[in-house]
């Protein structure tokens, strides 16, 4: 299998945003947002996704950062869809569960060629540090939108905001780990239909 690497830009009014992803990584990243706290999630991802990560990002975080949370998750969606092409060999299933203290959260994944998202994830509180919680939501829907990968994500327990938006991001990099690693017994598209 050759190199699954993509680099992609998206330049807007709102965003320019650079996302380099090597599905085939060491779990490497380097990140500048402007969002701290999205750089530590992002970051979960890279770690155990075990996908390296090189995202930069400048928005318009004057206003708020929710265009910039959207456009890098639509942009990460975007490079993620390119590296799988056709999916072939790939075991285009994922899931996990990753716990941390109290807190523990499920994802599940295929990446099936439709987008769809299913979150549940009630946060105690609406902010983390300056990072308001409701945009964890559009990062996930800009990327699904994008991978075309069909998402449910379900946080089980927790009551501290930092561990349960933890255990999702770090459930999410395992699960996206698992479903896009090369099947050694899959030969073909993993469908019957031939295609996803």
């Amino acid at each position: 299998m050759s190199a699954r690497i993509a680099t992609v830009k998206r330049d807007t009014l709102e965003t320019r945003i650079q996302v380099r992803v090597n599905l085939d990584g060491a779990g490497n990243s380097q990140l500048a947002t402007g969002l701290p706290f999205l750089d530590h999630m992002l970051d979960q991802i890279a770690r155990h996704g075990l996908i390296d990560l090189g995202i930069q990002a400048e928005g318009d975080l004057h206003i708020d950062a929710h265009h910039t949370v959207e456009d890098i998750g639509i942009t990460l969606g975007q490079a993620v869809q390119q590296v799988l092409g056709d999916k072939r060999g790939i075991r285009r299933y994922g899931h996990a569960y990753v716990p941390l203290d109290e807190a523990l959260s499920r994802v599940v994944l295929d990446c099936s060629g439709r987008p769809g998202l299913e979150y549940a994830v009630d946060f105690p509180r609406a902010r983390i540090s300056e990072f308001d919680v409701d945009l964890f939501r559009e990062f996930f829907q800009g990327f699904v939108n994008h991978a075309l990968i069909t998402l449910h994500i379900d946080n089980l327990r927790g009551r501290n905001a930092h561990h349960i938006a933890e255990t999702v991001f770090k459930a999410f990099g395992r699960a996206l780990r698992m479903a896009v690693e090369p099947d050694p017994r899959m030969t073909g598209v993993p469908s019957t239909k031939g295609s996803l």
